[in-house]
């Protein structure tokens, strides 16, 4: 394997760079997901029937507490890559662990916010519209979940064999992962729940 050292350690093999361009053909797959996700969402917001309405379920604090969270998280996994390439392990690894204790943060929210909806007579059976917010919602909460599990798996790999040109490999695609979903958590945040607060 021959390895370019003018290159990050993440690109620094021909293999290395085939799966970083393979990994962005798989997030722009991910996009049409959630492009998909969010033009049937637009379509049913109104169809509320005698469900209620997101200006009646949604809650500024949680929202605000999920995007904290889940943003801080995205900068935190960013320093991680960058300790990385300096070949700091520990802070590598200490970074990692504070981006998945974030999201796991996210999630905890997430759910206790889907259990005031179910309260509050919001379901997956309520109406279209609480049916794609659901949905959404939860696609989203799945792949942050996924990406929870594929981030403990990281850590154990860097831990265990150090920082190489497969494990940097590995953790770059997975920052990538996990800006992505942060990304994504932007236009939910703007445009479900921001615009969901002042849609009469």
């Amino acid at each position: 394997m021959k390895v370019d050292h003018s290159q990050p350690l993440e690109y620094s093999t021909e293999q290395n760079r085939l799966n970083i361009l393979g990994f962005w053909v798989f997030l722009g797959a991910e996009i049409m997901l959630f492009g998909t996700l969010f033009t049937s969402y637009f379509t049913l917001v109104d169809r509320t029937g005698d469900g209620p309405t997101g200006a009646e379920i949604f809650e500024i604090f949680p929202v605000l507490m999920e995007t904290f969270l889940l943003l801080t998280s995205s900068f935190v996994i960013g320093l991680g890559i960058h300790a990385m390439r300096l070949g700091k392990k520990k802070a590598m690894l200490t970074f990692f662990v504070i981006t998945l204790l974030l999201g796991l943060g996210f999630l905890g929210f997430e759910i206790d916010e889907f259990m005031v909806y179910y309260h509050e007579g919001a379901t997956l059976q309520t109406s279209a519209f609480t049916s794609m917010l659901f949905t959404t919602l939860g696609t989203h909460g799945a792949h942050v979940t996924l990406g929870f599990f594929w981030g403990l798996f990281i850590i154990i790999q860097v831990a265990k064999r150090g920082i190489t040109p497969a494990t940097a490999n590995k953790s770059f695609i997975f920052s990538l992962y996990w800006h992505f979903l942060d990304v994504v958590w932007i236009f939910i945040f703007t445009f479900i729940y921001l615009e969901g607060m002042t849609r009469v």
